[in-house]
């Protein structure tokens, strides 16, 4: 690593974190607007994690240490995810965890040890919320892995970094297949992050809920990182999605002017995203759990799909 690299790494690193409960934030504000409330503040997000850190927590007797462990563990690997794709450049060299099946392994990694946690508690809560998220888990990952497959063929490279950078230099009218592969992403982006019609964020009602179910029992510190968690990984996806399926306006080179664009044009594709998850959440209802598995395999076919009209 070149000492000139080293500001870009720690903004790489840095932006996900630091980013992620702003876009959420953003997102509540849309659907509270289209939705004709009032809603919270777009940097509540924030305020909440600020009072999770300061308050105590209680921890169920029956709890062991993986319970403890996981939402450090979980947090940490979101944070080596952010690090890993590409978000303002292409021009930092990351041949380790930069593959696209590297990162998609540390998503279900993840995903086991949220898994894990909600049954460790002992709750029954947690216990059905684990394996509703398992179930889920299981039938997304062919749509998901398939449409970074599509990329990866188009490009003639598994590296996320390299993906965006040939991506964005074919003509329109390659962009068949890959407009495919985005409707089969899509669809893997709602489920993995837990949004309509799989999931309700917002929701404690206990016959509905998956992500909450599984996080039910944490409380201050441990709750504030996997919230914070929750929230990194939704801005990763929308990530993935802006500059994978359209990387247009990502910085070559790691000269200041062009990063810093880069950046803002990132800011703009990802406010459009959560424009996009608000509208949805706002004009659909959730589907009932035994239907979502008639939508994940949409995804998975379309992905087929596209994977044939590749060559």
């Amino acid at each position: 690593m070149n000492i000139s690299e080293i500001p870009y790494w720690l903004l790489q690193i840095m932006l996900i974190p630091a980013l992620s409960p702003f876009f959420i934030g953003v997102t509540c504000r849309i659907k509270a607007i289209m939705q004709n409330r009032r809603g919270a503040p777009v940097l509540q997000p924030y305020r909440d994690l600020r009072k999770l850190f300061q308050k105590d927590e209680v921890i169920s007797e029956d709890a062991s240490w993986l319970f403890r462990a996981a939402p450090y563990l979980i947090f940490a690997v979101t944070l080596v995810i952010g690090a890993s794709i590409p978000l303002v450049t292409t021009a930092l060299p990351n041949s380790y965890t930069g593959d696209f099946l590297v990162v998609v392994y540390l998503v279900a990694l993840g995903t086991f040890f949220l898994a894990l946690a909600g049954i460790d508690s002992g709750s029954a809560f947690g216990g059905f919320g684990s394996s509703r998220e398992m179930m889920v888990a299981a039938l997304t990952e062919g749509g998901l892995v398939l449409s970074l497959l599509t990329l990866a063929l188009i490009s003639k490279t598994t590296n996320l970094a390299a993906i965006s950078e040939n991506i964005g230099s074919l003509p329109l009218t390659s962009f068949t297949p890959i407009i495919l592969a985005f409707i089969s992403f899509s669809i893997a982006l709602l489920a993995e992050t837990c949004r309509y019609p799989f999931d309700n964020p917002a929701t404690h009602l206990e016959l509905t809920m998956i992500h909450e179910a599984m996080i039910l029992e944490y409380s201050g510190k441990r709750l504030a990182l996997m919230e914070w968690a929750s929230a990194n990984k939704y801005l990763i996806f929308i990530a993935l999605g802006a500059n994978l399926f359209f990387p247009r306006g990502i910085a070559g080179s790691l000269e200041f002017v062009p990063v810093m664009l880069a950046l803002a044009l990132f800011a703009g594709k990802v406010l459009l995203f959560c424009l996009a998850i608000a509208i949805i959440e706002s004009s659909i209802a959730k589907l009932r759990i035994f239907r979502l598995p008639d939508l994940l395999f949409t995804s998975f076919v379309i992905s087929v799909i596209a994977i044939g009209l590749v060559n």
